[in-house]
């Protein structure tokens, strides 16, 4: 849904094409302002794009997605340069940045587009994604936490958040931002 092929804060590409010697990454924890900026702050990243993932309705706009109905995730779209920054990091801050337990949720956001998920764009992606998620367990039951929910799978179909959504908090300083994790370090 987006015009703008231009970040707001970085001014690269959110749209591709992409460098050729980028790669991508799709997560979900919760609302999509905060997990974007977490990302975007970070050294090796390209660029990020929020927007809808994971669910049925084609093409969704956020008032459809807000009903519940789409099945739809809010999610961020990484580009990153994999020579500055590797896949197996950006893991360990999604994993480090929210509550993975909470099912449809993250803190008083709730309904099926704050769920936690984790989209990969090859095997090795999705190998590293299900180990950390493994060793990220082990010390969440150590502190007496549930268990993970976050949904890992293949990359569906990403599309992107209304104009309005993209890199929100830098357009926005004041806004709203849930984002916070457990205290519990890799």
């Amino acid at each position: 849904m987006t015009r703008n092929h231009l970040h707001f804060v970085n001014g690269n590409r959110i749209k591709p094409p992409y460098p050729n010697d980028t790669e991508q990454a799709i997560f979900g924890l919760g609302c999509f302002w905060g997990a974007e900026r977490l990302f975007w702050q970070q050294k090796g990243v390209f660029s990020t794009a929020v927007g809808y993932a994971g669910g049925k309705t084609l093409d969704p706009s956020y008032d459809e997605l807000c009903t519940g109905l789409t099945e739809h995730a809010e999610v961020v779209k990484v580009v990153f340069d994999p020579t500055k920054i590797v896949y197996s990091q950006l893991l360990i801050l999604f994993w480090e940045a929210h509550n993975p337990t909470q099912g449809m949720r993250q803190g008083n956001d709730l309904g099926t587009q704050y769920r936690s998920c984790i989209y990969t764009f090859s095997s090795q992606q999705q190998q590293q994604a299900e180990q950390l998620k493994y060793h990220y367990q082990q010390q969440l039951t150590a502190k007496a936490y549930g268990k993970i929910t976050t949904e890992i799978k293949p990359a569906p179909l990403f599309y992107y958040a209304e104009d309005y959504h993209q890199q929100y908090l830098a357009k926005n300083p004041a806004g709203y931002c849930g984002l916070k994790g457990l205290g519990i370090k890799f």
